[in-house]
């Protein structure tokens, strides 16, 4: 007995690794945010050498090769026949609308008149999901995220004038189906990995981008610069794929209202991408502003939901 009790007490006790807290979660929504900071400068580059529906229909394309060699290559396994309705709707809202609507918007305006539709995206996808999914965050998060879109929204708005025009459509269009892509993308998220999310919204649409694609192609002009690969490639691989996935995942990990205020930073990012890369004039409102979102982002994440 007392040697059996010996033997025993030596066989190792498999101990589960503790839970990931949510301060993981908030850095993987914040690499989301960083990824799409550089979308509308990225999107400006493609614009050099390819027309706007060859550029959106192409990085598509791209994506969907990435992601589903990817799917492929691991062997996933097809989805739940209850998810396919909202990964369509996902691909409609991520995949082909806000960037089939913000890359016509470029056409005509600056990426920091652009960054408006991230100011107001935030609050626009905490809406949706407490319709979606039934949220209730508290008053004080509410007031912050107000506070902050609003900050934005003056900002951006004040740079440009406060005229509405054509491009500011497209932007507010692109504004509302995002809000409806990143909220049911992240309730997936919370049923599959958040890559195998927008993998399989991109596989989706590839009967309706490939052939969108090829005659674009021969319909739209097309100039191979630096720029213009470079973006392309940075809008497929980065903001497309590698961005939504540590974004879905950031979503599912710390709730989709908290993590969309992460997205109040964004348009400041793009509006320091845009000087950086495009040398576009940087307004001097831009300190105070980051300071007030700043802010209203840490209420946010300290509020209860």
């Amino acid at each position: 007995m007392r040697a059996q009790s010996s033997a025993t007490a030596t066989v190792p006790i498999a101990v589960p690794a503790p839970p990931r807290g949510r301060g993981f979660g908030t850095l993987q929504a914040a690499l989301g945010v960083v990824a799409f900071s550089l979308t509308f400068p990225a999107t400006a580059w493609g614009l050099e050498g390819f027309g706007p529906w060859s550029l959106v229909a192409v990085r598509s394309v791209l994506a969907a090769v990435i992601a589903g060699g990817c799917l492929l290559a691991l062997r996933v396994p097809l989805p739940a026949r209850r998810h396919w309705a909202g990964l369509a709707v996902v691909a409609a809202g991520v995949v082909l609308g806000f960037p089939m609507l913000t890359t016509l918007a470029l056409q005509t305006s600056t990426t920091a008149h652009a960054a408006v539709v991230v100011g107001l995206l935030p609050l626009t996808t905490a809406l949706f999901s407490s319709l979606r999914t039934g949220s209730r965050p508290s008053r004080t998060f509410w007031a912050a995220a107000l506070a902050g879109a609003a900050a934005v929204v003056a900002f951006t708005v004040q740079q440009s004038g406060g005229a509405l025009t054509t491009a500011d459509l497209y932007l507010f269009g692109a504004l509302l189906i995002c809000a409806a892509g990143y909220t049911e993308g992240g309730r997936l998220a919370g049923a599959m990995p958040g890559w195998q999310v927008i993998g399989w919204a991109l596989v989706l649409c590839l009967p309706l981008t490939v052939p969108v694609a090829a005659v674009a192609l021969t319909a739209e002009p097309v100039h191979l610069t630096a720029h213009s690969v470079t973006g392309l490639l940075w809008v497929a691989a980065g903001s497309q794929f590698l961005g939504l996935i540590v974004w879905y995942r950031g979503m599912a990990s710390i709730g989709i209202p908290k993590a969309s205020q992460l997205q109040l930073a964004q348009p400041l990012l793009t509006l320091f991408w845009s000087v950086f890369l495009l040398g576009e004039h940087l307004p001097l409102a831009a300190p105070l502003t980051a300071v007030a979102v700043l802010v209203c982002i840490a209420v946010t994440q300290r509020a209860r939901g």
